[in-house]
């Protein structure tokens, strides 16, 4: 059978799509939702499977390793392009060892702050850090997240100091900024939306070059601060040496997806834009990304925990 044909029977068995965080999070609603999809478009169960452990390298290992027959997929992230500088002794090269399939989402964090800072604008917020020396702290979900590493970049580009906060996970870090026991957090849409609606936090900017819909009267990062831009995103990706063909068949089904009302309408609820594409579109997403935060790291000198 030539290897065209054998790509259109794939997938002839179930798939299962790598998930490295636990079940619940953004990455996880994203591989559920797009591995029904393809559940119901490519007629084979693409299974999800939860591995968390180390911000996503458990996962990333165990997808590098594989067979690279396209039934074992990773949902990779942000997290996978941040990792390749973060840690120093990992068992694989992400950008070497697997191949791009397809982008699906690219979603922006929220620069967010306690009420009690004064601050309305980012301007007025560099303007009130500057004025209060050593009293503004800043809670992420781990060090080495795209939310830490969004507040440093913020940092590198405007000379504010603030002290990292680090917790396991968003969700700690907005409890802790509710109750003000930090004064900002570079918080994900998911975990933020409903208490800003609420007032009891307050949005200064969304990180990404253009503005959420969820939130469209929160101005950009970049209008304060230009040539800013930081996001979270995620997309398939499986081990390097799968065939073409498979990774085409995947990516079409997935693109095919990602113009469907109903994926669009939930994705758009979790804050994220769809970032449809060729896997090369996808591949060189991924390398401007390890590049950018791979710059933030070693600046910063930022070591895992």
């Amino acid at each position: 059978m030539s290897r065209i044909a054998w790509a259109q029977t794939y997938p002839t068995r179930p798939v299962r799509i790598i998930v490295g965080f636990a079940p619940g999070g953004s990455t996880d609603i994203v591989a559920r939702l797009i591995g029904q999809w393809l559940s119901e478009r490519l007629g084979q169960s693409f299974v999800i499977e939860n591995r968390p452990g180390a911000a996503g390298n458990v996962a990333a290992e165990a997808v590098v390793k594989s067979v690279a027959d396209g039934y074992v997929l990773l949902m990779g992230g942000a997290n996978n392009a941040i990792n390749t500088t973060l840690y120093d002794k990992l068992n694989f090269n992400f950008l070497r060892d697997i191949t791009p399939v397809a982008s699906v989402i690219r979603e922006p964090l929220i620069m967010e702050v306690n009420p009690s800072v004064p601050a309305k604008t980012v301007s007025e917020f560099i303007a009130y850090t500057r004025a209060n020396l050593g009293r503004i702290s800043m809670g992420s979900a781990g060090t080495g997240s795209i939310n830490h590493l969004s507040g440093e970049l913020f940092k590198m580009m405007t000379g504010v100091p603030m002290t990292h906060v680090p917790y396991r996970g968003g969700a700690p870090a907005v409890t802790d900024l509710l109750s003000g026991q930090v004064q900002v957090v570079f918080g994900t849409i998911t975990t933020s939306s409903e208490h800003i609606r609420a007032g009891k936090l307050r949005a200064l900017a969304v990180t990404t070059a253009t503005r959420s819909d969820v939130l469209p009267e929160v101005p950009t990062m970049a209008e304060f601060v230009p040539g800013y831009e930081a996001s979270n995103w995620n997309g398939i990706c499986a081990p390097k040496n799968t065939s073409a063909e498979i990774i085409d068949r995947v990516n079409q089904a997935i693109n095919a997806g990602l113009a469907e009302p109903k994926i669009k309408a939930r994705l758009a609820e979790l804050g994220g834009v769809i970032l449809p594409g060729s896997p090369a579109d996808f591949g060189k997403l991924i390398a401007e990304e390890t590049e950018k935060w791979g710059k933030v790291i070693r600046a910063a000198n930022i070591k895992p925990e």
